[in-house]
């Protein structure tokens, strides 16, 4: 039986996955689902379409998030997200900052399950792709697990068979977006509770998930994880949660990861992207082993100097050579 295409997934992370950190953990982890930073409806409709639908082939499959919550808008967006080559479209439900609030996307729309709907429905109608939906538990104090109940009756109504549930509740005031990552209780058994009672719905998990022992118990009984922040921070992690979730991974060294993206930074500069754009994705590859404090210092004083090339990446990895070679 084939697995799920979303036993294992990066979380979107804005100003974090970008089309070129999702090029490197692609590979790094060749069967992990990708997801694209949250773009809003407005900017794919009236800014740069061009720019915030760019990705490389060799991403696949990646999906496509969006925050708006307009039907007819998000419909319009699904469809320009399919002719560019995304395999899924996520809508954000989840994200609690001022600035999403104010565009009243995010984590309030959970305070609004049948607009949701609405979205879900009209983006399913304008696709072919999967559209799934990113929340949280519930809001402020909105009776658990009463508001997340509801609001997967609303949405799996519209026609959404997978969700991506963040476990914990996001406080609309009060707390910033990094305090809403940390501060809220994380409740795993939550969500698993109410994943029973929607046995039509495929929950992925999100939220608190470091470590491959906490990801097999998951995939237990959850359709898949979601990983963050961990798997930024240590982008060599992603092969442990890939032995977990399908078995071994293909071999691979760091140093041939390091081979491809300096072939890909060398064609991303002939487009005039900056070095810096992609090394900053690559601070943390050799986290965990001797040298990996002079790889990032190597990178973050090079990458900013006006004339960084892709050879940086190369010259960086020698200069801790011997290091690794004297841990082997």
């Amino acid at each position: 039986m084939e697995p799920s295409p979303h036993r294992l997934c990066v979380a979107p992370m804005l100003d974090w996955t970008d089309r070129h950190c999702r090029y490197f953990h692609r590979l790094i982890a060749p069967r992990t689902r990708l997801y694209s930073e949250m773009v809003t409806t407005g900017a794919l409709l009236r800014g740069d379409a061009a720019r915030h639908l760019a990705h490389d082939a060799a991403e696949r499959p990646v999906a496509l998030q969006l925050g708006g919550s307009e039907p007819a808008e998000l419909a319009r967006c699904a469809r320009l997200a399919e002719e560019a080559g995304f395999d899924e479209v996520n809508l954000n439900c989840g994200c609690p900052s001022d600035r999403v609030q104010k565009g009243r996307f995010g984590a309030c729309l959970m305070a609004e399950p049948g607009l949701v709907g609405d979205c879900v429905a009209a983006m399913q109608a304008a696709v072919r792709v999967p559209v799934t939906v990113k929340c949280r538990i519930g809001i402020d104090d909105a009776p658990e697990p009463d508001c997340l109940l509801r609001f997967l009756e609303a949405i799996e109504a519209a026609g959404c068979r997978t969700v991506i549930v963040h476990a914990r509740k996001a406080w609309l005031q009060g707390l910033s977006p990094k305090e809403n990552r940390e501060i809220p209780p994380l409740r795993h058994e939550l969500v698993r509770a109410v994943a029973a009672s929607f046995p039509g719905l495929r929950i992925v998990l999100n939220g608190g998930l470091r470590e491959p022992a906490q990801v097999a118990a998951v995939l237990a009984w959850a359709e898949g994880v979601m990983i963050g922040r961990r798997v930024y921070e240590d982008p060599w992690s992603l092969r442990a949660f890939e032995t977990v979730a399908f078995g071994p991974p293909p071999s691979l060294e760091r140093e041939a990861v390091i081979e491809a993206m300096v072939a890909y930074a060398t064609a991303r500069a002939a487009e005039g992207v900056p070095l810096k754009a992609i090394a900053r994705h690559m601070l943390g590859l050799f986290n965990g082993l001797p040298g990996a404090r002079l790889w990032r210092r190597r990178l973050a004083e090079g990458m900013h100097r006006h004339d960084a090339g892709p050879s940086l990446l190369r010259e960086a990895a020698a200069s801790i050579d011997g290091r690794l070679a004297a841990a082997a």
